[in-house]
């Protein structure tokens, strides 16, 4: 059986959710939540393959819970589900290590094909859209002079957390210790006048906001 957490603000949504996706037979919701720092606290505890999360909630939104949850445990999987067809949004999710980004305009047998395929490790996000996110970062093309002061470690560094990675994904990558990781990463956030992974996100976004 997949386990699936949901997380949306309106009840009416996550019963109908729950129905569809125990009636396909192999799914099973292991629990369901309308707030973002209710999710983010037992998501972790629950363990559930999949987390489904709606990208805007009255607390927060579900691309933080998402970011939130795979830095405890990155084997669960982040499903963003949104009414909005928002570049920002996915070039977020994408940061904050999201499997999937889908619209809730998605059919319903779309949406269980896509719950059994991040259950199984793939990633629905557009690979197209992924790379530049990643290229952009890479290349400097266009970017802030902050980014230029970053070293090619801490540029590796940054790409990783682009992609969602934890300090010790990060550090298993790059064959170094996780403390030697977690303090790259405070110099990358330092140098660039930040103060958490949320705002690294933000300024991927904003570099990519220059390519339209």
């Amino acid at each position: 059986m997949i386990r699936v957490f949901l997380l949306d603000d309106h009840e009416v949504v996550r019963r109908g959710l729950a129905d569809l996706l125990q009636s396909s037979g192999d799914i099973e919701v292991v629990g369901e939540s309308g707030s973002a720092q209710e999710a983010s606290r037992r998501i972790p505890a629950l363990r559930p393959d999949v987390a489904i999360l709606d990208a805007r909630l009255p607390d927060g939104n579900g691309i933080d819970v998402c970011r939130d949850i795979r830095a405890v445990d990155s084997s669960i999987k982040g499903l963003i589900l949104t009414s909005y067809e928002d570049d920002e949004a996915l070039f977020a999710a994408i940061m904050a290590g999201a499997a999937g980004y889908v619209l809730k305009q998605i059919r319903g047998t779309d949406l269980v094909d896509a719950v059994r395929r991040v259950a199984a490790g793939q990633s629905l996000l557009d690979p197209a859209i992924t790379t530049r996110v990643l290229e952009r970062i890479r290349s400097g093309v266009e970017q802030p002079r902050e980014l230029k002061s970053l070293t090619e470690q801490e540029r590796r560094i940054l790409e990783y957390v682009a992609e969602g990675l934890t300090n010790r994904e990060i550090a298993g990558r790059m064959f170094l210790a996780e403390k030697t990781v977690k303090n790259y990463v405070s110099s990358v956030l330092a140098k660039l006048g930040l103060e958490r992974r949320t705002q690294a996100a933000v300024l991927a976004t904003r570099l990519l906001g220059k390519s339209h």
